[in-house]
């Protein structure tokens, strides 16, 4: 593999604790959710961090695919993860997410098109297929 970026990020306390990179640019405080025994504080968690960087990351997997159709998706693209953590049979945790993929100005056979070929590039998508449950929703404009 070509390398294109790296970057290491060091987490003390696990869920309670505090992440840093390496760079200094993420520099956060960890809270646990009440519902899974923890304080519910006020600083995020590891499922908050990982839905943010899995719809940065497919936003820029969806712009990409558009690119390749000559598509402009324009600022107003948005995609939202939904992330659980629960609990299997076997009481082992388990991630799942829902992508709520909004392709302004799209229309639904062509959104259908691009944000199943970005589920196919996506790099968190590569690395969580036959891993987590991973549902992809297209919202489209109700004009």
């Amino acid at each position: 593999m070509k390398n294109l970026y790296k970057t290491t990020v060091t987490t003390k306390g696990a869920r309670k604790g505090h992440a840093k990179s390496d760079d200094g640019k993420l520099d956060v405080k960890l809270s646990m959710p009440k519902s899974m025994g923890g304080d519910g504080g006020d600083f995020t968690n590891p499922e908050q961090l990982f839905g943010a960087g899995y719809s940065a990351c497919f936003g820029g997997a969806l712009q990409q695919v558009a690119k390749k159709h000559d598509i402009e998706l324009g600022e107003d693209l948005s995609v939202s993860a939904v992330v659980k953590l629960g609990l299997t049979e076997e009481e082992n945790l388990q991630l799942s997410v829902t992508l709520d993929c909004f392709l302004p100005g799209v229309d639904v056979e062509t959104g259908e098109k691009i944000v199943n070929e970005a589920h196919e590039v996506c790099p968190y998508s590569r690395a969580t297929r036959d891993n987590i449950d991973v549902t992809l929703n297209l919202l489209v404009d109700e004009d």
